[in-house]
């Protein structure tokens, strides 16, 4: 269509000299000889860092085009340590415009692939999943246009962290090359995370980096995945996660250019993925980590003083609700003390008010609200807390109800007293991602449908099964179970396909088994989840290896078969 458009449409000629090898013709970028690149093959990488640096460029010639396509093959050894040519695509990588659509007219070009052997290795390289939609070079590229994305005033909106931060970054270039190396291993086989820190290294090398960048560049090559896992798979309200994580970061320097590169992962992995829990996660890692940073990780607060200032804090909050600090000593008595731990002062204020007011021999209490950001009112979830006498298997008839209501769990804190009263949260989503909202029609049918299933004599014995989307269909996944030892409980990790009803089915094996659970983290992943569960039996860590097993293979066998079913 572009050889056409100059052939027959185009009538007058406007030309526009730019340097001894390029020049303009009517806005579109075209060699002044048909010899340039012969004579100076540097031009082959030139022309992007022209077009990168003017924002009047509308696209190249057709001719051009053919001519670079033809000429390609002078890309040998000699042009990839040129430091004429190193400079220039460093240069590109500094550019003002429109850097990902440079980067991807070099793929289509064969240029992008010659001067990067070993991005040619995965382009067109497929990934057999629903988690990444894109193959391995789209997606490598997109995550590289979702980085220049956060330089654009109207990104604030959507990513406000991101966009801040951006032009805080020292070396910006830094991160685009984090950006197209972080996935280059993909396929060799081991963690890619590994693998490709040598590849990152030989083109930080190769293109005469310094120390200092060679090492980040690495650093974020290896780390490129923590971040998410972090926020996603262990408790962030946890001081001691929070320093681990700053102890591996370091510095505001580190931190800022992981979560850049964190965000823009995510959200060119699948468009699906990042919904307002991850990015209230990713909110909440970030800003706490640099709050620890900025003090200093010397004065980092242990586990006990951690627990008397959230007390403290809420303590002093909860009198603005008319609660003494008697009253409210009085509501935690001998509350575990995980729960201080878990929750954070704001759920607990919340926690103990409608505490105060509830008068339990009416029923449980059943309490709703959304969590948001102060700045962002599209970040968040659905917190349920659930406060009444505690009976077996209350998780398993929790997650039944809300399986009914075919909200999502994402999150579920589980705390108990000496009194024998259960202090449970559960962080829901609709199905859509989204919190549930202020609908006053749906919140009250979620705390009938509870207090229905927590009401033994009411509870349905059998629900109708959620339908399960036909992309899952396609993708039938062997369960995977791991349990490993905490320091008063066992950790359990259920990997497995994605299906509706999948939690209420694992609640169904821990009454089986009579195992409490503590905490949960629940993590979808496109066509999987990966679920961790804090759990115990009979107060204890489950240590006897027969039981292990015997738990392991009935999660195994009720997740498979379910599968099957949904899967016909």
């Amino acid at each position: 269509l572009r050889h056409f458009d100059e052939a027959i449409i185009e009538t007058r000629a406007r030309i526009e000299p730019i340097n001894e090898r390029f020049q303009l013709r009517n806005n579109y970028l075209e060699v002044i000889r048909d010899t340039v690149f012969v004579e100076h093959p540097a031009a082959l990488i030139e022309m992007f860092v022209v077009m990168g640096n003017r924002d009047d460029i509308q696209g190249v010639r057709a001719a051009t085009i053919r001519l670079v396509r033809k000429h390609a093959d002078l890309i040998d050894d000699d042009f990839l340590n040129d430091p004429e040519v190193t400079r220039l695509f460093l240069d590109l990588l500094r550019s003002k415009h429109h850097l990902f659509t440079q980067l991807r007219r070099m793929e289509r070009y064969g240029i992008l692939g010659a001067y990067l052997p070993e991005f040619a290795r995965v382009i067109g390289q497929m990934q057999f999943d629903l988690f990444h939609v894109y193959t391995v070079d789209a997606h490598t590229l997109q995550v590289v246009r979702n980085m220049r994305r956060f330089r654009y005033k109207n990104q604030e909106q959507g990513f406000p962290i991101a966009a801040h931060i951006h032009h805080q970054l020292p070396k910006v270039e830094l991160l685009y090359i984090a950006g197209l190396y972080h996935d280059i291993a993909k396929g060799m086989g081991g963690d890619h995370s590994e693998l490709g820190i040598s590849i990152a290294k030989e083109f930080c090398e190769r293109h005469g980096l310094g120390t200092w960048d060679t090492n980040l560049v690495c650093w974020l090559v290896e780390n490129h995945l923590i971040m998410s896992t972090i926020a996603q798979r262990k408790d962030i309200q946890d001081p001691e996660v929070i320093h681990d994580f700053a102890m591996l970061v370091q510095d505001q320097v580190r931190l800022d250019y992981l979560y850049s590169l964190t965000v823009a992962d995510i959200n060119a992995t699948n468009p699906t993925l990042w919904n307002s829990w991850r990015a209230s996660l990713m909110r909440q890692l970030y800003m706490e980590t640099r709050k620890l940073l900025r003090s200093g990780l010397e004065n980092y607060v242990d586990r006990k003083d951690y627990i008397v200032q959230t007390k403290d804090h809420a303590i002093e909050r909860l009198e603005e609700y008319n609660l003494t600090p008697e009253q409210t000593l009085q509501i935690w008595n001998n509350v575990d003390e995980d729960y201080f731990i878990n929750e954070s002062v704001s759920d607990i204020v919340w926690h103990t008010a409608a505490i105060n007011k509830h008068d339990l021999s009416e029923g449980p209490l059943i309490s709703i609200r959304d969590i948001t950001s102060r700045r962002r009112a599209d970040e968040g979830a659905t917190q349920i807390f659930v406060y009444m006498k505690d009976t077996p298997h209350i998780f398993a008839s929790i997650v039944s109800a809300l399986d009914a209501l075919a909200l999502d769990v994402v999150d579920a804190k589980i705390a108990s007293s000496a009194s024998d009263l259960v202090f449970d949260t559960f962080t829901v989503l609709e199905s859509d991602g989204a919190p549930v909202g202020d609908k006053p029609f749906r919140r009250e049918r979620i705390r009938t449908t509870l207090l229905k299933y927590l009401n033994p004599e009411e509870r349905p014995k059998d629900t109708a099964p959620r339908r399960t989307p036909r992309a899952l269909r396609q993708f039938v996944l062997k369960t995977e179970v791991s349990i490993t030892e905490g320091p008063d409980h066992s950790i359990l990790s259920v990997v497995a396909p994605d299906r509706p009803g999948l939690l209420a089915l694992l609640a169904k094996v821990f009454v089986e088994m009579d195992i409490t659970v503590n905490t949960a983290r629940i993590t979808t992943l496109g066509e999987r989840i990966e679920d961790h569960f804090h759990m115990s039996k009979n107060g204890k860590p489950i240590d006897d290896d027969a039981t292990r097993s015997m738990l392991a293979d009935r999660i195994c066998q009720e997740l498979d078969t379910h599968a099957e079913k949904v899967a016909v």
